[in-house]
């Protein structure tokens, strides 16, 4: 018969307040759409950013590709 298994003592790490999570805070729902809100425009301004570079980069290439045609 295998042993029975001796439960450990719980560490101090997981019972400090420091840890500890916030209590939860139900939003109303002006505030869950304001926040929809503002994830929306924080991904638009990204995507902005990303497709700014990206027309940078395709313009290098494109001064690239007139100067191998011209010679």
């Amino acid at each position: 018969m295998p042993a029975p298994k001796i439960p450990e003592p719980p560490s101090g790490k997981s019972a400090t307040k420091d840890t500890e999570r916030k209590p939860w805070k139900k939003k109303t729902p002006v505030e869950v759409v304001l926040d929809q809100e503002k994830k929306l425009r924080q991904e638009i301004a990204d995507t902005e950013k990303d497709l700014h570079q990206k027309r940078s980069q395709l313009q290098k290439f494109e001064q690239a590709r007139k100067i191998f045609e011209g010679s």
